[in-house]
């Protein structure tokens, strides 16, 4: 199924292109206003921009060849790395509450 939609999304965005006259195509936009697509060949500046890019805030980027969107792993990373320090924060949190174990081990 997902497949059959990726597959409709390409279709749409080629009949897209091919609906304008010649000069007007540009073989980039967004299929429905939505889905970005891109069949221009790609450039070394615009991989780094979609799959690396410090300087934006987004985590999804426009793909760089294809239909859909592309993950921008900076901002992954940076997602992931703030989430890990909150949760660290958490368990020292909750560690350090003064509570003692209801358990105690003792040696015979």
């Amino acid at each position: 199924m997902v497949r059959f939609a990726a597959f409709g999304l390409v279709v749409a965005a080629v009949a897209t292109e091919l609906a304008k006259p010649e000069p007007e195509r540009t073989w980039e936009g967004r299929v429905f206003g939505v889905v970005p697509y891109d069949f221009r060949p790609p450039t070394w500046q615009r991989i780094r921009d979609a799959y690396w890019n410090p300087n934006s805030d987004h985590l999804l980027s426009d793909r760089v060849f294809g239909v859909g969107w592309a993950i921008n792993l900076h901002q992954a990373k940076t997602l992931m790395a703030e989430t890990f320090g909150r949760l660290i924060r958490m368990t020292v949190r909750s560690e350090g509450s003064g509570r003692k174990p209801g358990v105690t081990i003792t040696r015979d």
